[in-house]
């Protein structure tokens, strides 16, 4: 028998403690649309979400429903009203619980995971009716997000779910944990989409391919790709070359990046 324990802090970080770039902070002011928070198990996605959502709760009167499996942090309402429901305690599957959810008129949605066609379809189409959704899912990178979402649907819904999704995905963040380089803690790199008009209509024509070449020439937008972050990383001396090669979504060319400078 083996077991893995997690530990939870009491108070929720801050996304100026967790130093979120500033897109972060913009994901949370938005009126609607999805936000999606990707990453393998253990990448601190939870942590993440629940700043972000807490950020919302601290500065918005607002009705925010989370569905989790399992609860980890719990929310004191602040300026928001905060109910949390668990799959298994208070619902069968996420699925479920999102239908229901939307029948208690609120203004942002927080889905533990997106598993499953019936969940994903009704994520978009609450965002569709004007809430604020935000989400994970176990992708690496913000083109194989959009790639997984839409692969999920029959091969005759997919145009429709690629038109959905491009009209209200507002960004994606794919993140990963690396140990620092004096030992105490780890530092999150991350992914950053922000759904431009150019990113918009890569997904609505099906070029999902090219996502990562427009992040990497939209700085001014705030987005970065992961060995972009991975490399301010390095240069910043808060983790080792070894830790961000192991990272790097191509190690080779990760080097020579940070070669060059």
């Amino acid at each position: 028998m083996g077991a893995v324990f997690r530990t939870i802090p009491m108070e929720i970080p801050t996304l100026d403690k967790l130093t979120m770039s500033p897109v972060i902070h913009e994901f949370t002011q938005r009126p609607r649309g999805l936000v999606l928070v990707t990453g393998p198990t253990g990448s601190g996605k939870s942590t993440t979400l629940a700043a972000m959502v807490e950020e919302i709760n601290r500065t918005q009167r607002t009705h925010i429903v989370t569905i989790e499996d399992p609860v980890e942090f719990l929310f004191n309402n602040k300026l928001s009203i905060v109910t949390q429901r668990e799959v298994g305690a208070d619902t069968e599957s996420f699925g479920t619980a999102l239908r229901h959810v939307l029948r208690q008129d609120p203004d942002v949605i927080l889905i533990g995971e997106m598993r499953d066609l019936e969940t994903i379809a009704t994520a978009v189409s609450a965002a569709e009716t004007g809430h604020l959704v935000f989400a994970t899912l176990h992708t690496t990178s913000a083109a194989q997000t959009v790639e997984r979402i839409i692969d999920v649907f029959p091969p005759h819904q997919q145009e429709q779910i690629r038109s959905q999704l491009s009209n209200v995905l507002e960004g994606i963040v794919c993140q990963t944990l690396l140990p620092n380089l004096d030992g105490r803690g780890r530092s999150c790199a991350q992914e950053i989409l922000v759904c431009t008009a150019a990113i918009r209509t890569l997904i609505r024509d099906s070029k999902a391919h090219q996502i990562t070449s427009v992040i990497q020439a939209s700085a001014k937008y705030g987005m970065q790709t992961l060995d972009q972050a991975l490399k301010t990383l390095v240069l910043q001396r808060k983790v080792s070359l070894e830790e961000a090669v192991k990272k790097a979504s191509n190690p080779e060319d990760f080097k020579a990046l940070v070669a060059m400078q």
